[in-house]
């Protein structure tokens, strides 16, 4: 791997950081189970599609790309599902989304 290669993985590595964290910080800031699903949800499929960039421009080969790829697609219908399916369930339970005053 050359140089430039690892100087700009690492960079999509902190970029994927920083998406993490700011989905990690909308979970402990926003004020109803809506607004935290909706932070961490977005959040984390970009920082995990930065993180899947920089392991592919890294790969080996051209299959473990794709593996890497896969992964990312099947985390990105996973995370929307669950997303979907706590918001229902949230709703069903009577939680009413958060409203300004």
């Amino acid at each position: 791997m050359s140089t430039a290669v690892a100087i700009v993985a690492t960079a999509l590595v902190v970029v994927a950081l920083v998406f993490f964290a700011a989905g990690t910080a909308g979970v402990l800031r926003f004020p109803d189970v809506y607004n935290r699903l909706h932070a961490v949800t977005k959040a984390d499929n970009v920082g995990l599609g930065f993180l899947i960039l920089a392991l592919v421009i890294t790969s080996p080969s051209a299959l473990i790309a794709a593996k890497h790829i896969a992964i990312w697609i099947f985390a990105l219908i996973t995370s929307t599902t669950a997303c979907h399916l706590i918001a229902r369930a949230a709703l069903q339970r009577g939680i009413e989304p958060w409203r300004p005053r």
